[in-house]
């Protein structure tokens, strides 16, 4: 007899994308997205490389004489781009 009018908006929300960045990223870490927006670094260049790496941010890549170098991932290059400097 008295039934609630449903309200449109309890509907199902759809499930939301899981974020790039769990945590902010320090200044050092942003320097060194900025680094690598240039050019690949040395995998041993920065302290930051472990945590980037753990944010999926940047990968490492072997070069042609087996050195290992680091490079922006898709994911990097969209935060710098949300930066505005892409």
């Amino acid at each position: 007899m008295n039934q609630p009018d449903q309200n449109p908006n309890d509907t199902l929300a759809p499930a939301r994308r899981p974020t790039i960045l769990r945590r902010l990223l320090s200044h050092h870490e942003l320097a060194t997205l900025l680094l690598l927006l240039h050019a690949p670094i040395d995998a041993s260049a920065k302290p930051e490389i472990p945590q980037l790496h753990e944010a999926g941010l940047i990968e490492t890549v072997s070069g042609d004489s087996g050195a290992s170098h680091i490079r922006l991932t898709p994911e990097g290059n969209a935060v710098l781009r949300g930066l505005g400097v892409k």
